[in-house]
This record gives C-alpha cells, structure tokens and sequence, in this order.
C-alpha cells in the first residue's frame, strides 16, 4: 500500500472525530454561544464509552451513555454561562479542564485496556478500485457521518429550525421580540454539542483507536473549535477542514510506510501547525468572517 492509498483508507476514519465535535459546536456557534469546553466533553465521553463497552454494554450503549454525559457536562455550561451570565471564554475553559479531570478519575481503572472495534463495510465494485478503493470500506459511524453531514446542512439553510437558530445567533433581542425563548434555544443548541462532542469522544476511543488511555484526545476538541472557524461556519468547508485534517493526522504513518526518517515528534504536531497556518489565513481574511461571522457570538443575552 503506497502512501497517498493509505491517507485515502483512512482519511474519512481519522476525520470523523473531527467532524462530529465540529457539527455540535457550529450548532453551538450559530446560536450564539461559545463553548470551548469541546475538549473535555470528548475526554469524557470517551472514557464513558469505553468504560461501557468494556463493560459488556455494546458499543450502541457505549455512544448513548458518551453523547449522555457530553451533554451533562454541557448542560453545566450552559447553567453558568445561560442561567449565571458568566463569561463563556472563561467558563467554556473551566468544563474543559472539569471534562478532562473526569475522564482521567473514570478511566484510571482501565487503562491501557481495550475494546472490540466494529467491522468495515465496503461498497462492491468500489473497494477493489487502485490508490482510492480503501475510501468505500469505512466503518458504520463513519458512513453515518457522511449522511449526517449533508442534512445538517439542509436543515441549517433551508428547514424554519435552521432558520430560527441562525437568527438567535444573530440578533437576539429581535429573535426574543418575534416570541422566540431564546435562553431555550441556546440551551437546546449548547446540549446538542455536548452530545455530539461525547459521541466524538466514543468513537475514538472504542473504534478508531479501541483502547484506553488518559490524554487520547490529544487536542482533537481544540482543533474541532478551530474547524469551525476554519469552515466560516458552513457545513461544507467544516467538513473539508475535516477531512484535511483526518489527512494531516495520518501523515506521520504514511511517512513511515514509505522509509522517511522524520523525528516522530515532528509529525505528531503536523495538526496544530496546520491548524495555526489556516486559522491565520482566515482571520486575514476580515470580508469572509464578517460575511459569515455571528454578530452575538460569546456575548450574554439578558431578557
């Protein structure tokens, strides 16, 4: 298997954790909330996914439980920042660090332990294609992931939801005079990317890589946050930022396969160097954020 086939099996498989803890905080996002504690609430549900699988309690119970304490932990923010009016960047860093606290208290009893994985399913006739095949074999979650994206984006643009929470994102106080419960909504939302933050979590610690280890997230929240604002808050480009970084995140593998001798070290920072390079072409770019941007974003809505 050369390099570039190898980036191309696995791209959609590593880019899933990305994209589910992106798609919750954009949902997030659109309605006018911040939440940095993405990290923690995948540490979490990572840990309580696992812990439920190895178990005995199946990974479809694994992910119910992991997506059910992201939101607990969500829930928390959304109490202090929503009920409170505290601070979102500060208190989205307290969860975070609380998340990831959790996860190393839970998860101490098993670590280095592991878990089944789940079968790949392929599409016939396309698996045994040169360099590309290895893109239709992929996990369930992984094909769920690729459904799941595209009636995000119809649901965001083009359904009265969508429509509803982009415009408690953008004006609230308008949102609130129309009968809209704006503190609901935003609840709503900020519970919605707790869950799929857990949900993110599961499936990296139970599928992707099926062990336990304290720290495995390994940043994947923060770059999740950079994703969508890499993406300008679109669906579409959240998903390539994904997907591109699914790629970067195999490059020390692929580098390996084909005999380079680059420090290890080095290849496992190839993520957060692209994730600064990109983020600072974006934010260079002022006419796109405001273009895209959220005008209420991280600011406290009072009734």
């Amino acid at each position: 298997m050369t390099a570039i086939s190898f980036i191309l099996a696995g791209m959609l498989a590593a880019a899933t954790p990305f994209l589910l803890a992106a798609l919750g905080e954009l949902v997030a996002e659109r309605s006018g909330v911040l939440n940095l504690g993405v990290e923690g609430m995948m540490a979490l549900g990572a840990a309580v996914g696992f812990i439920t699988v190895y178990s005995g309690g199946g990974h479809v119970m694994g992910f119910v439980f992991a997506g059910l304490s992201g939101s607990a932990l969500a829930l928390v923010f959304a109490f202090v920042t929503l009920g409170l009016h505290a601070n979102q960047v500060a208190a989205g860093l307290a969860i975070g660090i609380l998340g990831l606290g959790l996860s190393a208290y839970f998860g101490k009893p098993f670590e280095s332990f592991t878990v089944t994985g789940v079968g790949k399913i392929g599409i016939n006739g396309l698996v045994d294609l040169p360099v590309i095949g290895g893109l239709f074999r992929q996990d369930i979650v992984v094909w769920l992931s690729l459904i799941f994206a595209p009636l995000m984006f119809y649901t965001l643009k083009n359904t009265k939801l969508g429509l509803v929470l982009r415009a408690v994102g953008e004006n609230p106080e308008a949102a609130d005079a129309i009968g809209y419960p704006v503190t609901l909504i935003r609840l709503c939302a900020v519970a919605f990317g707790g869950l799929m933050a857990g949900v993110a979590g599961a499936y990296a610690s139970t599928i992707y890589t099926p062990l336990w280890a304290d720290g495995m997230i390994a940043g994947r929240g923060w770059i999740a946050v950079a994703l969508v604002v890499y993406g300008t808050w679109m669906v579409g480009r959240v998903f390539v930022g994904a997907c591109l970084f699914g790629a970067v995140s195999l490059g020390g593998i692929a580098a390996q396969t084909v005999g380079l001798a680059i420090p290890s070290q080095l290849l496992a920072s190839l993520p957060y160097v692209v994730t600064i390079i990109v983020l600072g072409i974006i934010s260079s770019n002022r006419r796109l954020l405001q273009l895209n941007g959220i005008k209420s974003l991280g600011e406290v809505f009072e009734k």
